[in-house]
This record gives structure tokens, C-alpha cells and sequence, in this order.
């Protein structure tokens, strides 16, 4: 028996949601009092039916229930990988990339790519979400072509930027290998539609599928994402089932009180209605530091919006902001504690790390040195975080904490997870269309525009008429 089976594990390692210092009753009249969250209990009750309602076309609920035969797939061909290559490339942007970036970060050495092999789980990661022309002469620089499997992901095909990526390595491939570069080059995209899969039936490339109606920003659970997980080693199994573990808690809860999802949702939403425009995510774990950059996106592009269900011009959405502790005390602190009250805190906490790290004896002479002899840097760390929420809520500012048994598989299933769900169900409370991105397809026609694509003369025109920059405007 695996131990995300054992029941009495998964009770040990469930996520804790604490939003003391949300409330009125810890932060005083600055926090949300019970009956601001009473006076929406019908818009809560309303999202709650439509959560429910619309679980059949909120496809990417099911990824943790229904991929058995694909993570078979993708652990033979992560196994293949593992002992062909040495280096992985994941070619992508958005959530091809932000999520197989947090994860790795969060399960695997801090430091993974710079182990030697044999201390490594698998080859190492490159996840190449940019363009600039730098990066990938960069990246050509560290790595061998012939030592290394790539991996491209585009539902569509049509992503301008890892289209580029592909014409590149797919160029470089040919140049090294000949006709066939199957062995080396690995596609993620739609079963069958767009220009990916038919660029990858013409090379002969194994393919895995994004499942219908799975949005980038929540497509980490599938293939997307878990196939570079499986490739490093990380335990995809154990990350689907602390997946399915928060779903389970979050669909048999109606009570909001005590559903760690909707309650998340709801608080933000109730936080915005007081004029906090801005989320800070603020882990104080390296290893969870870019969750904060997954999680940016994934609030912003689904919540971000001009107009809600019924066409009302809203220009919805709250602002992720990324920070670090205790990097960003020195940096970023002095706002959350003195600045305006337009903000909500999200501190990510662990309680235990993989390890503890003892503080060595030393400048006895120096008290404020020698005070930190005999302690270790796991007290610091939550001593720090417990100084910061406190300095935090003095002055009257939202925050709550998420809290981690320890970071591991099934405990990042839950993470990744929670946030998917609060996403959605603050879409809801908002009246908005959560997984659409209207913004970004007008910024892709501009861009296509400009570069010759067929089909966008009349964008094109658009784009020439716009009026000439005033040069006394330019210094």
C-alpha cells in the first residue's frame, strides 16, 4: 500500500487554512466582520449550486480521478527519458511552463540542476517560457542537442513564441539526427485540432493529449505538467491524490465556514468589495517560491475581466502580486505593515522542512549575534513568519495562512488544487467567466498582425492607424 492510501496519513498531511486575521474578531474593526460574509450566504449558496452544476465542463475537476492508462504512458516514456538523456526542455509559456517550474521547485532539491547525475532524480530541467533571443542562445550554450529530449506544449499550436522554439530545435534536431527526430523531440497539445498535432503526426512524435476543456493556467494535473514532474522523479501518483483529497474535502462541504476553497474565495472577494485590489502570495519556503508566480497567473487571467455573465461592463479581477519570506521582509514589508489597505496576504507556511539546520555556537562577546547560538534555522524561519503576521495585523492589514503539514507530493496536489478551486468559485461569486482570456487573444491578433500572419489585414489597418508617439514625450 502506497502511504497517500493510508487514511490516517492523509489526515496527517491535510493543508490547514487559517483566516484569524481576516476577521474582525482577531484584527478589529480593519478585519471582515461575520455578517459581511452572512450578507453574501446567497451569492455563496448560488456558486456553491453552480460549482456542482458545472463540474462536467469544468474538465480539469476530473484529472486527479480520470488518467490512469496516460500516467502509465507517461511513466514508461519518463523512464525512457531518464535513462537516455541528459537534459529535458519543456518549450512553452503560461501554464505550460509556470506549473512544471512550481512543482519542480517544490519537490525536488533546491539546487536540483546543479547536482551531480548520480545525486539527481532524473536529467536536468530546463523550462524555457521566453523569447528573448539571448535565452535561447543560452540555452544552446549548456546543453548538448543530441543528449537532450524536448518536450513542446501548445493545446493549439498557435502559440507564436513556443511555435518559435520549435521551428529552432525541430531545425537543430534535423541538422544533428537526420530525418527522424522522434527519439528527441516529445509533443503536449489538443488530440485533434490545431497545428501542433499535425506538425507531430507529420514527425512521427509520441504524443501526449490535453484533455478537452483543460485551460492552460489549470492543466499542471495532466500531461502538461506531469510528464516533466515523472521525468525528475517526482511521484505523479501521489500528486493526484492529494489532488483528489482537497477535491473530496471541498465537494462535500457546503458549509463555507469550513470549506478551506469557497471560504478563500470568499474572503478575497469580500476583501475586494472593501477595495483591496491586490493579493500578495507570500511563501516562506524556497521551495514553494514559485507558487506564487503559478498562482499569479492563474488569479489574474481568470478573474481578470471587462464584463460578467449578463454583459455588464465590470472590469473585475484583483492584482497577484509574488514575495518571498524572509527575503521580501527587507524589501517589501515596510508596505504591507504601513501602506495603503489595499491589499490581502496570503502567507504559505510549512511545518516541517526536509531537514534542520543547526545554528553554530560562536561571538559570545556579541549579544546580538550570540542570542541565535543553540537555536536552529527552522525556529528562526517560523519565528519570522510569526513576527511578520503579527507586525502585519497590528496595523489592521487582511492576511491569512495556508499552512503545510510538510512539502511533498500529496501535499502540493492539495495546494495546487485549493487555488484551482477558489479560483473557480470566485469566478462565480463574481458573475464572471473564470476560464476565458479575451485580453490575451486581442494582444495574440495584434502580434500576428504585425509579423505578416494571414487572415489579419484588417488588424493590420487597425494597428496603422494608430496615431504617430509624440517625440516630446521621448527623453
Amino acid at each position: 500500500m502506497e502511504r497517500y492510501q493510508d487514511e490516517s496519513w492523509r489526515r496527517s498531511m491535510r493543508l490547514r487554512v487559517d483566516y484569524n486575521n481576516m476577521m474582525s474578531d482577531q484584527l478589529g474593526k480593519r478585519g471582515l466582520y461575520r455578517r459581511e460574509i452572512e450578507t453574501m450566504q446567497q451569492q455563496i449558496d448560488t456558486s456553491i449550486a453552480n460549482m456542482r452544476l458545472k463540474r462536467p465542463i469544468m474538465r480539469w475537476r476530473e484529472l486527479p480521478y480520470n488518467q490512469d492508462e496516460v500516467i502509465n504512458s507517461i511513466l514508461e516514456t519518463a523512464a525512457g527519458i531518464r535513462e537516455q538523456f541528459d537534459d529535458f526542455v519543456v518549450l512553452g509559456i503560461g501554464g505550460s511552463a509556470l506549473g512544471p517550474i512550481a512543482v519542480q521547485q517544490a519537490l525536488n532539491h533546491l539546487h536540483y540542476n546543479d547536482l551531480p547525475r548520480e545525486k539527481r532524480n532524473g536529467p536536468r530541467l530546463f523550462v524555457e517560457d521566453n523569447i528573448d533571443p539571448e535565452r535561447m542562445a543560452a540555452l544552446l550554450d549548456v546543453i548538448d542537442v543530441e543528449k537532450t529530449a524536448f518536450n513542446v506544449v501548445s493545446k493549439s499550436g498557435g502559440t507564436s513564441e513556443t511555435m518559435s522554439q520549435l521551428l529552432i530545435i525541430s531545425s537543430l534536431l534535423h541538422e544533428k539526427l537526420g530525418k527522424d527526430i522522434s527519439t528527441h523531440l516529445f509533443a503536449t497539445t489538443d488530440e485533434s485540432k490545431g497545428n501542433l498535432i499535425k506538425i507531430a503526426r507529420a514527425e512521427n512524435l509520441k504524443t501526449f493529449f490535453i484533455p478537452e476543456g483543460v485551460g492552460g493556467r489549470f492543466s499542471e494535473l495532466c500531461p502538461v505538467g506531469l510528464l516533466a514532474a515523472a521525468v525528475c522523479g517526482i511521484d505523479i501518483r501521489e500528486m493526484l491524490a492529494g489532488a483528489a483529497y482537497m477535491d473530496e474535502i471541498c465537494d462535500s462541504q457546503r458549509d463555507v465556514w469550513k470549506n478551506p476553497a469557497y471560504m478563500l474565495a470568499t474572503l478575497q472577494v469580500a476583501s475586494i468589495q472593501r477595495g483591496c485590489n491586490i493579493s500578495v502570495m507570500m511563501p516562506y519556503a524556497d521551495s514553494l517560491r514559485y507558487m506564487a508566480d503559478w498562482y499569479a497567473q492563474l488569479w489574474a487571467e481568470s478573474l481578470g475581466k471587462r464584463v460578467d455573465w449578463d454583459g455588464n461592463v465590470v472590469n473585475a479581477g484583483q492584482t497577484p502580486v509574488k514575495s518571498l519570506g524572509v527575503t521580501d521582509q527587507h524589501s517589501q514589508v515596510q508596505l504591507y505593515t504601513e501602506g495603503p489597505f489595499d491589499k490581502v496576504i496570503t502567507f504559505l507556511a510549512v511545518d516541517r522542512y526536509r531537514c534542520e539546520t543547526m545554528i553554530s555556537d560562536g561571538y559570545f562577546d556579541v549579544p546580538d549575534v550570540s542570542f541565535l547560538c543553540g537555536h536552529t534555522q527552522n525556529e528562526l524561519i517560523a519565528a519570522e513568519l510569526k513576527a511578520t503576521e503579527y507586525a502585519v495585523s497590528k496595523s489592521g492589514h487582511l492576511n491569512h495562512t495556508i499552512l503545510l503539514p510538510e512539502v511533498n507530493a500529496f501535499t502540493v496536489g492539495q495546494l495546487l488544487f485549493l487555488f484551482e478551486l477558489a479560483t473557480a468559485f470566485a469566478g462565480e461569486l463574481l458573475n464572471i467567466n473564470a476560464f476565458d482570456q479575451p485580453g490575451v487573444e486581442e494582444g495574440k491578433k495584434a502580434t500576428y498582425a504585425l509579423l505578416g500572419k494571414a487572415g489579419y489585414d484588417e488588424k493590420r489597418e487597425e494597428l496603422a492607424a494608430i496615431a504617430e508617439k509624440n517625440e516630446r514625450y521621448i527623453i
